[in-house]
This record gives C-alpha cells, sequence and structure tokens, in this order.
C-alpha cells in the first residue's frame, strides 16, 4: 500500500481497545471518540446490512471491542440478544448512557475483554469484532476463542485494517508510538496472512468485502457444523 492512503487509518486505530493496551488510553480518548463521526458511511451500512443477513430474532450475538456501543444497538431489532464488552470502563460507561436514550432493553454492555469473559456465557450464534483484530496482541489466540465461543455453524463477522504492506516510515512511527504508549498497540499483517489466521484457528472464510483495496477488509466466517 502506498503510504499517504494508510494515513486514514492513523486516527481509526484509536478506536478499539487492544488486550494489551491500558484501559487508561482509552478512557482518556472515550468522548471524543463519542464525538466522532464514520468517515465512510456509504460503507458501514453496506456491513451493517450485510450483517443482519446472518441475524434472526433468536440469535444470541457477542461483540468484543464495542468501543461505545453504537453498533450494538444499530443490531438489536434484529436479534434475541447482544451481550457487547470492552476493556474501557469510560467507552462501556457511555455505551450504558445509550441504552437508556434508545430504550433498546436487549443488549449488556460489560467491562471486560474476550479472554477474560467468565464463565457461562455461550455459546454464541454469532461473534462479531469490529476493527479491533489489529489491534490485538496476539490475534490467533483470540481467534481462536472466538471459535471457542461459537456455536457449530456460528459465524465470526469482522472488519479489520489489514497493514502489512505499509511504508516503512509509517510503520515506524506507528511502532514508536505503540512503543511511547502514545497509540495502542498496532499488528501489522496483510489480508492473505488474517485469513490464513482464521482458517488455522478452524473457521471458514465464506464472504469478504473490501471498497477498495486500501481499506479495512469486511470478513464472515463460518465454524464448521
Amino acid at each position: 500500500m502506498e503510504t499517504a492512503n494508510i494515513l486514514p487509518y492513523v486516527n481509526h486505530l484509536s478506536r478499539r481497545d487492544g488486550m494489551g493496551a491500558k484501559a487508561g488510553f482509552w478512557n482518556f480518548l472515550a468522548k471524543r471518540y463519542a464525538r466522532m463521526s464514520i468517515s465512510d458511511m456509504d460503507s458501514y451500512e453496506f456491513k451493517l446490512e450485510k450483517t443482519r443477513e446472518y441475524f434472526n430474532s433468536e440469535s444470541e450475538v457477542f461483540e468484543f471491542g464495542c468501543g461505545t456501543g453504537s453498533t450494538a444497538i444499530l443490531h438489536s431489532p434484529f436479534v434475541q440478544s447482544i451481550l457487547a464488552v470492552d476493556f474501557s470502563p469510560k467507552m462501556i460507561e457511555i455505551a450504558h448512557s445509550k441504552l437508556s436514550e434508545h430504550q433498546v432493553s436487549n443488549v449488556t454492555f460489560e467491562q471486560t475483554d474476550i479472554d477474560s469473559l467468565p464463565d457461562g456465557h455461550g455459546p454464541f450464534d454469532v461473534v462479531m469484532g469490529m476493527s479491533i483484530l489489529h489491534l490485538l496482541d496476539d490475534k490467533d489466540a483470540v481467534l481462536a476463542r472466538v471459535t471457542d465461543l461459537l456455536k457449530p455453524g456460528g459465524v465470526f463477522i469482522s472488519s479489520t485494517a489489514c497493514i502489512g504492506g505499509a511504508g516503512g516510515l509509517l510503520r515506524g512511527s506507528l511502532k514508536t508510538g505503540g512503543a511511547l504508549r502514545l497509540l495502542p498497540h498496532i499488528d501489522f499483517f496483510t489480508l492473505d496472512e488474517l485469513l490464513q489466521s482464521m482458517r488455522d484457528a478452524g473457521l471458514e472464510v465464506e464472504y469478504q468485502w473490501q471498497p477498495n483495496d486500501k481499506a479495512a477488509a469486511f470478513i464472515v466466517a463460518r465454524k464448521p457444523v
């Protein structure tokens, strides 16, 4: 990818909690993030509609790295229940305020992450991880956890910035920012590497889409029956 075309991701990288990042970084960003507009509304709405093709009125859904909860709330009329989690207490505080504002009763927000999810949750029909996999310390371990949390035949739906081809200058800047805690940890991998990681976790990729080759990859992967 050309460096100039990667730069829009830098702002986006601050939107979701990586498991290895400290909550303080995301608490500091929470109010600002809640006010940010979506940069590509057409793509966002397409992903919402495509995701709903995998929902029904009995679907039990889990979302990790939910941020301030807007996506979960938008999906709530189409499912039985959604459990949405984020590492940042400030993000979850804002998400809780949206429940009352939108009068939503079938979404539960919890401050935790996918690795720390207490026993008794799941299995789920759908797991969602939106704008989160590239911020994880160990995406392969998390993908294995996703597979464990899915029912046989269930689907994992994700949208991920695959920036393994980023230029050396930008890559160095982002890594330095992560080391100094100015930016979250960022994992550099290509789309092909992400797809292989999903297969290695036991998931079968059945749909993938990008509005262009510089955009985040939207992927649906199914756990075999």
